[in-house]
């Protein structure tokens, strides 16, 4: 249901608490009292692990309160912080007076000064901010509740992005804002995306702050595309068993724009329940989802087995590539996240009130695959660079020239060299939260012999471009990445 992969390149992997035992023990003889309704009482199984990619092992987890529709975030420090969910969970009770409000299917985001601000959730129409020593209560915010749904909601897990002038980008149903947070004023209201279609949870579409690329220009841009979604009513005709079939547009807005206007693209795919995935070479990889019906338990039918690939600078008409499908059906509740070495691990599935094996359309799923984009096939290998230094876990500081040693053993193109840095995100619901890519280009390419080059790069010069804290950082040759290693920001 909820991915995060952490520095030590795990992925922590969880599910909400109150279905029964899962197949994993907590170790120890360790037992959890949950107090959730219709829970075990006393649970000695795991609800959580962590996924070792290099061993492909995994060790148990132990959550303290139900999980189920939280959201999450990476701290600066590198610590994963977890917000809200249901029951026992809604008030994250681990931490006092960590929230201030009950928070079920909201939004997180790290602000430029490194502080956690949580928006949204089912019937709060307000936001907050954790740690809490600057502001402790929460804040109203009535664009949620003018974008609310009666019956429907279509605004929960609203797609929140940190503008590059330090304000935050707030999409809600089929509108956004920009929010100055620290005022709690709406500085601009954008239009309504054409056809006024809902793409947010349980009309569930996917979105993502397209690369920040021209670190250096004075007018920097930054570009929103929201894919996918639910026509208006779908959660309604889905509980009924009529599934109305999904949205199969795309719509584009520069955020920075002074006269910002909605552009329209067509997937090859219509998909409700797609997830969204920034690549190290700046292309977009939408997966998982359904063809029809809703987020919801039981609500999709028609699993789209297909990725595809959106290659944001090109013409309109160009964008799109269908990918090699898998015959792994991704409904409500499954989950992706971008590796260090490339590839989107996926996982999940499990559109049942409680886990179902047999005897549905789609059985509760339990594996883990890896999808592999192009990039990596073998005969790119020369093409493919290596970085030799800083080493992972170097420390890099806003606005420095920064040298990156690379070896490519095929033909260098040097104004097709660049490295890119990308946050990691909290993926769930078909939304990535804090989920970054900046472009940072290259200054200079030196020939060091050997295969070997020099490119150096300048860094984000404000906190506004990049959040501090850990990043992947790849070197890009001709479309074709690294693998990353790990940087922190500070």
């Amino acid at each position: 249901m909820h991915m995060q992969l952490l520095r030590n390149d795990g992925v922590v992997i969880f599910d909400r608490t109150d279905f029964g035992k899962s197949n994993l023990s907590l170790p120890n003889g360790k037992c959890r009292n949950d107090l959730s309704e219709g829970a075990l009482k006393v649970d000695c199984s795991a609800h959580s692990v962590e996924y070792d990619v290099s061993s492909n092992k995994f060790r148990a987890l132990m959550v303290q309160t139900n999980v189920w529709c939280f959201s999450g975030a990476i701290t600066p420090d590198g610590k994963l912080v977890q917000t809200g969910g249901f029951n026992d969970g809604e008030r994250w009770q681990e931490i006092p007076n960590g929230l201030a409000a009950r928070k079920w299917y909201a939004t997180n985001h790290i602000l430029p000064d490194g502080r956690l601000i949580i928006v949204g959730g089912r019937r709060q129409f307000n936001y907050e901010f954790n740690p809490k020593n600057i502001a402790a209560n929460t804040f109203n915010l009535p664009f949620l509740l003018e974008t609310n749904d009666k019956g429907e909601e279509n605004n929960l897990y609203p797609f929140v992005f940190l503008n590059v002038d330090g304000n935050l980008f707030i999409f809600a149903n089929n509108r956004a804002i920009l929010l100055d947070y620290m005022k709690n004023k709406v500085v601009k209201t954008y239009p309504t995306i054409p056809g006024g279609d809902p793409r947010s949870y349980p009309s569930t579409g996917s979105a993502v702050l397209l690369p920040l690329k021209n670190l250096k220009m004075a007018d920097l841009q930054a570009e929103v595309l929201v894919c996918g979604g639910a026509p208006k009513g779908s959660f309604a005709q889905a509980s009924q068993g009529n599934f109305t079939k999904a949205l199969k547009t795309c719509a584009r807005i520069t955020i920075t724009d002074p006269n910002p206007k909605w552009v329209m693209e067509t997937m090859p795919l219509a998909r409700v329940m797609g997830d969204m995935i920034l690549l190290p070479n700046g292309k977009v990889l939408l997966i998982n989802g359904a063809g029809s019906g809703s987020a919801g338990w039981e609500l999709g039918r028609n699993p789209v087995l297909s990725p595809v690939l959106y290659r944001p600078d090109r013409k309109i008409g160009s964008r799109f590539k269908t990918q090699i499908p898998t015959t792994i059906p991704r409904m409500y509740h499954s989950s992706a996240t971008l590796l260090r070495d490339g590839r989107v691990l996926v996982g999940g599935s499990n559109p049942h009130a409680f886990y179902n094996f047999t005897s549905v359309l789609f059985p509760t799923e339990l594996s883990l695959e890896a999808f592999s984009p192009t990039y990596l096939d073998s005969k790119f290998n020369d093409l493919r660079p290596k970085i030799i230094t800083p080493k992972s876990m170097s420390g890099i500081r806003y606005n420095k020239r920064t040298n990156i040693q690379v070896v490519i053993t095929g033909k260098v193109a040097e104004n097709l060299v660049s490295a890119t840095m990308l946050a990691p995100a909290f993926n769930t619901h078909s939304f990535f939260m804090n989920q970054r890519l900046l472009v940072l280009g290259n200054d200079k390419v030196t020939t060091c012999g050997n295969s070997a080059y020099n490119i150096e790069v300048t860094t984000p010069s404000t906190h506004n471009f990049a959040p501090p804290g850990f990043y992947l950082l790849f070197v890009v040759h001709q479309n074709i990445p690294s693998q990353g290693i790990w940087v922190k920001l500070r």
